[in-house]
């Protein structure tokens, strides 16, 4: 991990600081969850004031990423995108994060450490809705922009969340996707990531909500099972969604690791090809798993262009481009021209479906 010299002035005092990081560590977490359709007043809680399209991009920034759990090859793929847009920008990348995919109070800890460095901005994906707001309120009140991607905190704590699709898309897709492969009949389970998070909640939420329509009468939601982004744990669960419910026909997995640790699964036992897995999976860690027949299709987006624009998101922020208000535009390089929707998200774009036709044109 990469350290970054600072050489900015000071900006609080050192007892100030110690006071509200304890404060801060004290917190607890909240339940909730964000979805698209966030009411803007609760929204984009941005300090200064009007956002300036026209006005220079700085330079010479350091931008803290702080996934869910550095060494995630999901997490790594989206970090390398925003240094790789940060280098471009001339700006510093630095990242922090805990080694567990459910380490909510090693969050806490790691806010409060880029707070104390001055970073100009950090990139938090959040692994609780509302256990991050202290600390991050925090970074906000010391003039640091603070970027969500992958998972949203609360709105009133971030300037901008950077989506990778609209949840609604991503719940319902998921669940088409499985009806279609088991010709919308026979029970189906999901296995999710950590229960407290954020994305995998709301995307659950609009899967139960798609299950609602008549059409999916014949398919029954059995169950959903926590692997906690935690590849062994998610094996067992996994077994044990199948020795618990032996008349499975699929399985729902919305998170990278639980894909895979689910297909490893399936691949090695006599449940290949008779019971279906679909899920959020990146085509490295699946394309062996869609070439052997135990997954048929699955969906993603690019992980790494996530990074990026959660980058350039930051750097915008920083330099006056935009708040986090609704209806504002800004350049995000190459990436083209993006608009600031309801809630202060910013919507990456529409996922994309892998199977055997084209998995081999991804290299992520």
């Amino acid at each position: 991990m990469r350290k970054s010299s600072l050489r900015r002035t000071p900006r609080r005092t050192g007892a100030a600081l110690a006071a509200v990081t304890a404060l801060a560590l004290a917190a607890t977490a909240c339940s909730g969850t964000t979805k698209d359709d966030v009411d803007n007043e609760s929204a984009a809680n941005a300090p200064g004031g009007k956002a300036d399209p026209d006005t220079a991009l700085k330079k010479d920034l350091t931008v803290g990423f702080l996934p869910k759990q550095v060494n995630n090859p999901y997490f790594t793929t989206a970090d390398k995108g925003g240094e790789k847009a940060l280098r471009e920008l001339g700006s510093r990348f630095k990242e922090v994060g805990p080694s567990s995919g459910t380490d909510t109070s090693g969050q806490v800890s790691y806010v409060n450490t880029l707070t104390q460095q001055q970073v100009d901005a950090m990139a938090v994906s959040a692994q609780d809705p509302g256990a991050l707001c202290t600390a991050l309120k925090q970074a906000m009140s010391n003039d640091i922009k603070v970027v969500t991607y992958d998972s949203d905190t609360r709105p009133e704590c971030r300037n901008a969340f950077v989506s990778q699709a609209s949840s609604e898309d991503l719940g319902r897709t998921q669940v088409r996707l499985l009806a279609e492969q088991i010709g919308y009949r026979g029970e189906i389970a999901i296995l999710s990531a950590a229960q407290t998070a954020t994305n995998q909640n709301a995307w659950i939420g609009f899967m139960k909500d798609e299950l609602k329509d008549p059409k999916y009468q014949d398919v029954e939601l059995v169950k959903v099972a926590y692997g906690d982004d935690d590849a062994q744990k998610s094996f067992q669960q996994t077994q044990g969604l199948l020795q618990e419910h032996p008349k499975l026909k699929g399985i729902i997995s919305p998170t990278t690791v639980g894909i895979k640790a689910a297909a490893q699964y399936l691949s090695g036992s006599k449940y290949r090809g008779r019971v279906r897995l679909t899920g959020l999976g990146t085509p490295n860690d699946m394309r062996k798993y869609v070439k052997n027949g135990t997954v048929e299709a699955f969906e993603l987006w690019d992980p790494a262009k996530l990074g990026e624009l959660a980058a350039r998101t930051a750097v915008a922020l920083v330099s006056g481009q935009i708040t986090g208000k609704k209806g504002e535009t800004f350049t995000a390089g190459p990436m083209g021209e993006y608009t600031i929707g309801s809630g202060g998200v910013i919507s990456l774009g529409r996922p994309t479906v892998f199977d055997a036709k084209n998995i081999d044109r991804f290299t992520f």
